[in-house]
């Protein structure tokens, strides 16, 4: 006879995922901020249109380098399914990443990432899916609204 177990508790989950959410976020933004002074660097001769081997690899290789890391650390603290709350993190995070730089910068987006990623961790959760995907619409209409308010 199998005797019920006590519900686990979400908060290392939660917590995890945020952590490693703001770390992803600070990380991308100072790589970020790093591509665009070496683009100043580098064209700061030129008056046409110009391009570094930065510009057309940092979207693609932070992609991946976040994929890896959300892969390995999701699987260590149990969220999942991993097939569906890795790819909203990724595709979407940018938009409240990108809203939270435009009001405050690197550290608004770390935290933004840090909240963002907090919010998904719960939505895959049975007892905490209503909460976290309504927290996690709500953060996403209000970067919209951030992003694209008429000045």
């Amino acid at each position: 006879m199998k005797l019920p177990t006590a519900p686990r508790s979400v908060l290392p989950q939660a917590v995890g995922a945020a952590v490693t959410g703001a770390v992803l976020s600070f990380t991308a933004c100072q790589v970020l901020a790093t591509t665009g002074r070496r683009r100043e660097q580098a064209c700061s001769t030129t008056d046409g249109m110009c391009f570094t081997w930065w510009d057309v690899a940092v979207l693609p290789l932070t992609f991946a380098a976040a994929l890896a890391v959300l892969a390995i650390v999701y699987k260590a603290l149990g969220i999942g399914p991993r097939i569906a709350v890795i790819p909203p993190s990724l595709l979407l995070a940018p938009l409240p990443l990108a809203a939270a730089h435009s009001i405050s910068g690197w550290a608004a987006a770390t935290a933004a990432g840090a909240i963002w990623a907090c919010f998904l961790a719960l939505a895959a959760r049975n007892r905490h899916r209503m909460l976290g995907l309504s927290l996690t619409a709500a953060v996403l209409l209000a970067s919209l609204i951030v992003l694209y308010r008429p000045d």
